[in-house]
């Protein structure tokens, strides 16, 4: 037949059905004729003709599934008496759906976030080729990179087709309004051209433009140019000032562009101007980002990477002692600690889905058994094995569409209300998730999952139709035995539930108890009632002594407002990731084979007590001991103490800075201050008086009596009184800090996503218990009766049923403890303070999954239990 015989029959479906009824009849006609022909008596041949041409409804069946439009009409009839189906059970109905919906949307929603993540490309020009270059030592893994460093690796790589550093910048933004606290990045020339970014008006940095003694220049960022300048089309050339310098500006960025290791910035200035620190080789600032050569490996780049760094070792000795270098993905720096994160997210969802299509095909075969005599006068009148598999398989198809309709709005919904939960702050460091939602790859994973969830749907049911006894179904009453077949299919289904639910709820548990652990970590100081504001000293203050003067003068000015207790200075709070550290050693003492490197944090007299720091050993620092003519002296922490001087007293003993020769007397020794995250073990470190060195901004912390919050507005007019002239910012209260923590957050965030698919599971786990229970029970009526009609009491019923469910939830149990085990040590890097095998969480999962399951058969055991002896057998 031609193809365009074919789409005519779709427009005369029923004159085909007609024709194929009288092509059958003729073909019945012809062979009576040759019957009678042969001398067969009219009933004879008719009743041969019949018998040799077979069930008129399969061949018509064949004769309509080789025709296009008639197959066609007959999967319309399918999906409509399915639908039918689905409307005379109503409660069959919304429970499949509803369950396939929360399997499906939890699925997409999660996946949508995995593709933002992992799988769509970097917004940058061929980012497979990007990577992000660190500086290492024993003490830092991915450290930052020595400016004079980086100078040498652009001279002396080989496979990287360009190299550039990037680093944090503060800027005081002096404007007609007044002068505010902004966020800037100081960026090698090459930085954007690195990524294939252009401005989106005027230019990029030119090459050499971030030479010393170059001109000025700043790009700025599209929100900049928005907030800051009213999106003045006129300003490409214009003059601002940073820190009482001059920049002129020569570009804007594109309004899409982030780069999430940054975070967001509002000026990018050219690196033409180093600092102190970019000056010394042994001081580290930067971060380094390069494009490798096509055709080069990034194993073959850290590589190269690693043999430059041994020879800049062996040139520079003392500043780069046990230094050497990591190449990594540029992506990997992006996602850092998320990955596993998001991947155990999926896992969860992955198994939330399997327990949801466990649950729906339980369904579905309890379903099939109802409908066993219905199936069997349908075959017996004619309908073929394939007609009645593929009504089954349209049936699932119904379902899972309707389930995957409910399970986008689901995901949908999902989406945003999981996106609300990251706080605005930390949306500039994963700017993939903004604009997070259905794109080509969601939509192709959820097409996916749709498929196979309808392959299982319809699999089950066919393949317990394929060993079905046709004939002993239809002579068997609708309350005949209790379907072996499926008691032993649907246990085996409510076991792998259960054992689902376990690996999740154990997940679950071992996340709520690392972030509540992680919560109570001690940090070494007391933070209720501590804040802070971030303080930068304007450029008009030209001398150190300056600088310290109003330093002093802000001190005092903030401590004497009504409710602080006491106030104090350091160039870093608490809890923050820390640095690599500086590279000391103990005076008189021959040079550590393995680098040392301590972090240093440069604090005021005040600061140790007014954090409330416990001091074991000697003292604190004392305000003459911040004029920078005395001798200098450290604290050091618990850890160091121990590092350092393992079986002596370290108060009196000296330390030497590596490098410059520089010597340090120990006068204390404090209790560990959590200065890294809370996740982190704590390491060395040393506190040195704040005004032996001046900084270019600083940390003003203050105690207070009262609740923090009220006072940081006060705090900031207090500093605007000395001079207006001061940019304050990024005003925080220190407890916030804790619970807001990249560490807390990470954990509060898995464990909460975690648990909410651990309670989906347990319910749907239990629900599916119930209905393997329940039908067991009804199955069973009969065969109750008989036993309490002998005398049986209630109590045997109830033992009866109870032993039933007891060894479904014991082998599940058994099994998901087991499984979660090897799950847990897979997700271990998540997990703080417990091990994947904790006794106590194992414990609590089994008890709970145990009382739970006992529930859910205490009603079909009830049931059983208040059989009527005679109403059962009556009913038989």
């Amino acid at each position: 037949m031609s193809a365009i015989s074919r789409i005519a029959n779709l427009f005369r479906r029923t004159r085909i059905r007609r024709e194929i009824d009288r092509e059958l009849a003729s073909h019945i006609d012809l062979r009576i004729e040759d019957n009678l022909a042969s001398g067969m008596s009219p009933r004879q041949a008719r009743r041969d003709a019949l018998v040799r041409f077979g069930n008129p409804m399969v061949m018509k069946d064949r004769t309509t599934a080789s025709d296009t439009a008639l197959l066609l009409e007959s999967i319309f009839s399918d999906v409509r008496y399915a639908c039918r189906q689905l409307f005379k059970n109503p409660g069959f109905a919304a429970t499949a759906i509803l369950v396939l919906s929360l399997g499906i949307g939890a699925s997409v929603a999660i996946f949508a976030f995995v593709d933002a993540a992992l799988i769509k490309p970097l917004p940058y020009k061929e980012p497979a080729r990007l990577t992000a270059v660190y500086e290492t030592v024993p003490s830092c893994l991915l450290c930052n990179v020595s400016y004079q460093n980086f100078l040498d690796w652009r001279k002396m790589t080989r496979t990287f087709e360009s190299l550039e550093v990037w680093g944090y910048a503060r800027y005081a933004l002096h404007s007609p309004e007044g002068v505010q606290s902004i966020d800037g990045t100081r960026v090698s020339d090459g930085f954007f051209r690195i990524l294939g970014v252009a401005p989106m008006m005027g230019r990029d940095f030119h090459a050499g433009e971030d030479a010393p003694g170059a001109p000025r220049t700043a790009i700025i960022s599209y929100g900049a140019w928005q907030k800051l300048f009213g999106s003045d089309p006129h300003i490409l050339g214009k003059v601002v000032r940073l820190d009482d310098l001059s920049y002129a500006v020569i570009g804007v960025l594109p309004q899409d562009f982030h780069f999430s290791p940054r975070g967001d910035s509002d000026f990018w200035t050219a690196l033409n101007d180093p600092d102190g620190c970019q000056k010394r080789r042994g001081c580290h600032s930067l971060f380094g980002i390069g494009r490798i050569r096509s055709g080069v490996s990034i194993a073959g780049a850290a590589e190269e990477m690693k043999a430059i760094a041994a020879q800049l070792e062996k040139q520079h000795p003392d500043s780069n002692n046990g230094f050497g270098a990591v190449v990594l993905p540029l992506s990997d720096a992006v996602v850092g600690k998320i990955r596993p994160i998001l991947i155990v997210l999926l896992c969860g969802a992955g198994l939330l889905l399997l327990i949801a299509c466990v649950n729906v095909v339980s369904l579905l075969l309890l379903r099939s058994e109802g409908r066993r005599q219905e199936i069997a006068v349908r075959g017996a009148l004619g309908a073929s094995l394939p007609r009645l598999m593929r009504q089954f398989i349209t049936e699932g198809v119904v379902l899972v569409t309707a389930g995957a309709a409910l399970g986008m709005a689901l995901a949908y919904v999902a989406m945003r209300a999981l996106l609300s939960l990251v706080p605005t702050n930390r949306m500039s460091a994963n700017p993939y998730l903004e604009g997070l939602g259905f794109n080509p790859h969601v939509a192709a994973f959820a097409a996916c999952i749709a498929v196979l969830a309808i392959l299982l749907l319809s699999a089950a049911p066919a393949l317990r139709l394929r060993a079905r006894d046709m004939r002993g179904d239809l002579a068997e009453g609708s309350r005949g035995s209790a379907g072996q077949t499926w008691k032993r299919l649907g246990s085996k289904l409510v076991m792998v539930e259960l054992a689902t639910a376990v690996v999740l709820l154990v997940g679950a548990g071992l996340l709520g108890k690392s972030l509540y652990l992680l919560l109570r970590v001690n940090t070494g100081f007391t933070p209720d009632h501590l804040a802070s504001v971030v303080v930068s000293i304007p450029k008009s203050y030209t001398t150190d002594a300056q600088a310290m003067e109003l330093e002093r003068v802000i001190q005092n000015r903030v401590g004497a407002l009504p409710g602080v207790r006491s106030t104090a200075i350091t160039n870093s709070t608490p809890v923050r990731d820390w640095d690599g550290g500086t590279y000391i050693w103990v005076s008189g003492r021959p040079l550590p084979k393995e680098r040392t490197d301590v972090p240093e944090r440069d604090v005021s007299a005040s600061y140790l007590p007014t954090i409330g720091a416990r001091l074991l050993h000697g003292r604190y620092f004392t305000d003459t001991e911040n004029d920078p003519a005395k001798p200098r002296v450290v604290v050091i922490n618990e850890t160091m103490a121990r590092q350092f001087f393992p079986s002596e007293d370290a108060i009196g003993k000296q330390l030497t800075y590596v490098g410059s020769k520089e010597k340090v007397e120990v006068i204390g020794v404090v209790e560990d201050i959590k200065e890294g995250q809370l996740d982190t073990p704590n390491r060395a470190a040393m506190y040195v008086p704040f005004n032996q060195d001046s900084w270019g901004s600083f940390n003003l912390v203050i105690r207070t009596s009262q609740e923090p919050g009220a006072l940081l507005p006060t705090l900031t007019s207090a500093v605007h009184e000395i001079d207006k002239e001061i940019p304050v910012s990024h005003a925080a209260i220190l407890t916030d800090d804790i619970r807001d923590s990249n560490s807390a957050y990470l954990h509060r965030t898995s464990a909460w996503l975690v648990g909410g698919f651990a309670a989906l599971a347990l319910v749907l786990a239990v629900i599916g218990l119930y209905g393997v229970i329940a039908y067991s029970v009804a199955q069973r009526t009969r065969e109750i009766g008989v036993r309490m009609a002998l005398g049986a009491q209630r109590s045997s019923v109830y033992n009866l049923i109870f032993k039933e469910a007891g060894w479904l939830v014991a082998i599940g149990i058994v099994s998901g403890l087991l499984c979660s085990v090897a799950a847990a040590t897979l997700m271990r890097s998540l997990l703080f303070g417990t091990q994947a095998w904790d006794a106590l969480t194992l414990a609590a999962v089994a008890a709970v999954l145990t009382i739970s399951a006992l529930l859910a058969s205490y009603i079909p055991a009830r049931r059983a239990a208040s059989v009527n002896p005679v109403e059962a057998l009556r009913a038989e």
